[in-house]
């Protein structure tokens, strides 16, 4: 194995991704599996069959955990489970998990904007604190936390009415490096992915949008989840061992031009 392959290399790690049933969040998931990690997920939702067969394929092991981010009781109650099954191996958190809203500024309820927040914003910081705790707890020299933001924490989203998703984003990114400076002590690194437009079960309500997404984007397409993969392997990774409170864009040049 050569040098640069070894710093790609996650053998022997274990990881946590937080929506990870399906979409960006399964791609990443296999993503991590395939540079040797195992990983466990948290979803409210089934697996999609495609994670069945990470374990077998990439020789890892794998679990799945029924959680709802936005609830204490069980994100705490997964974790706890998570820690016991996997004697408290802990290298690596995606907290992927998320929802968006298409509804315009005027007509937002106190209740849509709270669903956000509470998954968004409160289920990913929550996530990321608990994952953090047991990283510390077992003394990893590999911490490593991937927050996934958006390209909407950056621009105005034009062919959607999403603002209350910018400004869950939006405090992903802001969080990032303030939570990066604290546990740099510990040797934990925290960094964010900023995707673009993604195909996932998400962007798939919006059929009629495709096209002016895909125009939008230098490249001409819109992202399969697997567009967004490797930069959540590289940050996970000691490849990008000398960074930390930062965001990645991936999001093919919509936010550039």
């Amino acid at each position: 194995m050569s040098r640069l392959t070894d710093q790609f290399s996650l053998q022997g790690r274990t990881a946590l991704v937080t929506g990870g049933a399906r979409g960006c969040g399964l791609a990443f998931a296999r993503g991590l599996a395939e540079a040797g990690a195992n990983v466990a997920v948290f979803d409210v939702v089934d697996p999609d069959t495609a994670f069945y067969t990470i374990e077998k394929e990439y020789n890892v092991r794998t679990a799945y955990y029924r959680v709802d981010v936005s609830s204490q009781e069980s994100l705490e109650s997964g974790f706890s489970q998570f820690q016991k099954d996997f004697n408290n191996a802990l290298d690596i958190c995606v907290p992927c998990a998320g929802i968006n809203r298409h509804l315009p500024f005027l007509e937002f309820t106190y209740k849509d904007h709270h669903d956000l927040v509470s998954i968004n914003v409160l289920g990913l910081y929550f996530t990321a604190q608990l994952a953090a705790k047991q990283m510390i707890a077992n003394g990893t020299k590999h911490g490593s936390i991937v927050l996934v933001a958006s390209m909407a924490s950056h621009i105005a989203v034009r062919s959607q009415l999403c603002s209350a998703y910018c400004g869950t984003k939006g405090a992903v990114r802001a969080m990032c490096p303030a939570i990066a400076k604290e546990l740099a002590e510990y040797d934990i690194r925290v960094n964010s992915i900023s995707p673009g437009y993604v195909r996932t079960e998400m962007t798939a309500a919006f059929p009629h949008l495709v096209q002016g997404w895909e125009s939008e984007a230098m490249n001409g397409r819109i992202a399969e989840p697997e567009d967004i993969m490797g930069a959540c392997v590289f940050l996970a990774s000691d490849a990008s061992a000398y960074m930390t409170g930062q965001d990645i864009i991936v999001d093919g040049g919509v936010t550039r031009w």
